[in-house]
């Protein structure tokens, strides 16, 4: 069952079998410019992940929102007969290893994906369903491409040391989600790339607040100084070094705010910058959050953005955001996971979110389950089909 099953997934069969092979025309194109070397990232992952997620609140709550959302939402597993309670596959996802569960594996998985475009599963075991799944760091993984243009192997690099997975094997020990890409062949384009300029606005705002704190909250000015005559002077030496000493001791930092400034042998301060109102700090501010926002797909008045008006309750903007966002990205991910497990187990199983059991979904799955229920004109096998229910045992 096991053969016949990869035979039609086009993999390797035993010896003396004639096996399906189907490959796209432009592998070779597309391998040419790699020639069997490792294709590196076009970008720097772990800069981006420091920039957009370790120091930017905005880009941390969006990967959260959307990976703990996704990863908790509960998961059906059914093939063309039946749905299962009860399976071999969704006891290892329930369970992929010692250290994480379903909710935790999933969390990372997508966390990645969001942060590189990029998610990777290694799989342990010894040739039938794995024992245990985990998920790899994206930031060290390369792709090795194959004279058809697909990855012939993977190599995982840690300081100097580097493992490489062969791609080979009957069923591959990796599995590569990625995001859309239009100009690269191999991996994904990220929400945090898209928003990388809205990022730096943001995280350079915060760091100009900061400042600002640190200099007692005023706008930089010019201390100028004053001759006996009334003209322009210039201090000397050792006035210079004394006054820029006082004024980094007594006048800056938020323990030195408001502290009054006592001028002398002719000195006078003159303010010379902006207000942060002249300079619409705040609005350039919200406007690069929304922008953050938007790229990951997270409607900004559930982050508590002021000024958008998109959505006319909290409840709405919920609904959306699983709709537009939380979803789709959960699906994708099952429906690839359950393609590579499958190859595995031996049988098409697929994995996909129990639409019923989320309640930001429930008024839109009620009214469904009443539109369908109430038409006549459907036979009971089509209505199940329509609420993604597998038919009957009996009907099968």
């Amino acid at each position: 069952m096991i053969r016949n099953f990869l035979r039609r997934s086009g993999t390797r069969g035993g010896p003396g079998e004639q096996i399906e092979r189907k490959a796209s025309a432009t592998g070779p194109v597309i391998a040419w410019q790699g020639g069997g070397r490792v294709v590196w990232s076009p970008r720097d992952t772990a800069s981006l992940t420091r920039m957009g997620f370790v120091s930017n609140p905005v880009g941390f709550r969006c990967v959260k929102m959307i990976a703990e959302a996704a990863s908790a939402i509960p998961l059906t597993c059914q093939d063309a007969r039946r749905r299962y309670d009860v399976h071999p596959v969704l006891d290892l996802v329930n369970r992929p290893n010692a250290g994480q569960g379903r909710a935790e594996l999933l969390e990372a998985l997508i966390g990645h994906l969001l942060l590189s475009g990029n998610g990777y599963l290694e799989a342990v075991g010894d040739g039938g369903l794995p024992f245990e799944l985990h998920v790899l760091r994206s930031d060290r993984m390369s792709i090795v491409p194959g004279a058809d243009g697909w990855p012939v192997a993977y190599e995982y690099s840690v300081g100097a040391k580097k493992h490489r997975f062969d791609m080979g094997a009957d069923v591959p020990p990796i599995c590569h989600i990625r995001s859309f890409h239009p100009t690269d062949d191999h991996y994904g384009l990220s929400p945090i790339q898209a928003a990388a300029v809205a990022l730096d606005v943001h995280n350079s705002a915060s760091h100009w607040s900061k400042g600002l704190l640190d200099n007692a909250a005023r706008p930089s000015g010019a201390i100028v100084y004053r001759g006996a005559d009334g003209g322009a002077g210039t201090l000397s030496a050792d006035q210079y070094d004394r006054l820029l000493s006082e004024m980094e001791s007594h006048h800056m930092g938020a323990r030195n705010a408001g502290r009054p400034m006592l001028l002398e042998g002719g000195l006078d301060w003159k303010q010379m910058g902006f207000s942060p109102s002249d300079m619409e700090f705040q609005k350039t501010k919200q406007d690069a959050a929304r922008e953050i926002a938007t790229a990951f797909g997270v409607p900004p008045m559930l982050l508590g953005i002021p000024g958008d008006a998109t959505y006319a309750n909290y409840q709405e903007a919920n609904r959306a955001f699983y709709r537009l966002t939380v979803l789709p990205m959960a699906s994708r991910v099952m429906a690839t996971l359950s393609n590579w497990l499958s190859r595995f187990a031996g049988q098409a199983v697929v994995l996909a979110p129990d639409l019923d059991q989320i309640p930001a979904l429930s008024a839109e799955r009620e009214a469904q389950w009443a539109r369908i229920g109430g038409a006549d004109f459907l036979t009971d096998a089509e209505k199940r089909s329509l609420l993604g229910l597998p038919p009957r045992t009996e009907e099968a």
